[in-house]
């Protein structure tokens, strides 16, 4: 799911402060002979000032940040995809390694203090409104966007789609309950045409995922045709899901976020359409519907750890 609002930020203010620099050595100690050091050559002494510098300026391996390795990645990964193109395999399986190394640190995130306010925010919300999400924005252009959802325990991300688009999920902390779906597709490979003849009009999907997540645990990934392209995230305990999507959702190229109704396979009788009995369970019924009404998620302010673009 993609963040409506966007929260732009120069790059020299992300986060306030830039790459910390590498430790200084110490000053040399004084010669204490009696005599003067030989002379040096001036340019000599200015080329190595000017290295060190230079050395000073440009961090190691070691010292880049998860949240810079990440967006450095992705940046990679996505640099020539569009809607509909999967990154090859090997950059998939980079992008994966860099996600499941993130710990919610990384991110500026302290599980305990945010558990207790996703828990507080649960409490205020109004009998029978389901509690608020947050949304931390890290990034969005025309080929990728990464941003944190917040989930209070209870709080639900409804059945939902993305278009055309390869989607890495890494659980941070929390216990969430994922259920997903792909479409049935036909002998050619195409998807089952919507049942316009049977009120409401649905369209048949095969379960991919229906359990809890707790993390640790390894980065889920969805694509354009498969892999649980369509789902659905309810909180179990307060918890934050990393969300990279490649491309973002965009209405004017035909990326909506299409929200749905889930029915069992049992609950309709379509002509044409036969479901063994002892499957029903792995199927499912779609049904397209407008954005839900009590879904309410905040953009804020990334505050983590800064990262440069």
């Amino acid at each position: 799911m993609g963040a409506e609002s966007r929260i732009i930020i120069d790059n020299k203010a992300i986060g306030g402060e830039e790459f910390d620099q590498l430790a200084k050595g110490k000053k040399p100690i004084a010669n204490p002979a009696p005599n003067p050091p030989p002379a040096r050559n001036a340019n000599n002494s200015k080329g190595k000032k000017s290295r060190r510098r230079q050395q000073q300026k440009q961090p190691s391996a070691a010292a880049v940040r998860p949240v810079q390795r990440l967006f450095d990645t992705c940046k990679e990964v996505f640099k020539s995809g569009s809607a509909g193109i999967v990154p090859s395999p090997d950059n998939v399986e980079k992008l994966r390694a860099v996600l499941d190394d993130i710990k919610p640190a990384d991110l500026g995130l302290n599980p305990d203090i945010a558990c207790l306010t996703l828990a507080n925010l649960d409490g205020a919300a109004p009998n029978g409104k389901k509690p608020a999400i947050r949304y931390l924005h890290l990034h969005e252009c025309n080929k990728f966007s990464i941003g944190v959802f917040c989930l209070p325990p209870s709080g639900v991300i409804p059945l939902h789609n993305h278009p055309g688009m390869t989607v890495f999920s890494k659980l941070l902390f929390g216990t969430m309950h994922i259920k997903s779906y792909d479409w049935v597709l036909d002998e050619e490979g195409k998807q089952q045409p919507e049942v316009k003849n049977q009120l409401p009009k649905v369209r048949l999907a095969k379960v991919k995922t229906n359990s809890d997540l707790t993390a640790p645990c390894n980065t889920s990934i969805l694509y354009p045709e498969d892999g649980g392209n369509m789902h659905c995230f309810t909180a179990v305990t307060a918890c934050a899901v990393l969300d990279v999507l490649g491309p973002p959702y965009n209405d004017d190229e035909g990326r909506h976020c299409q929200y749905y109704f889930d029915f069992p396979s049992s609950q309709f009788s379509v002509d044409g359409v036969v479901v063994p009995n002892e499957e029903k369970e792995g199927y499912g019924w779609l049904q397209e519907r407008d954005r839900p009404v009590d879904l309410v998620v905040r953009g804020e302010l990334y505050r983590g750890p800064p990262f440069f673009k």
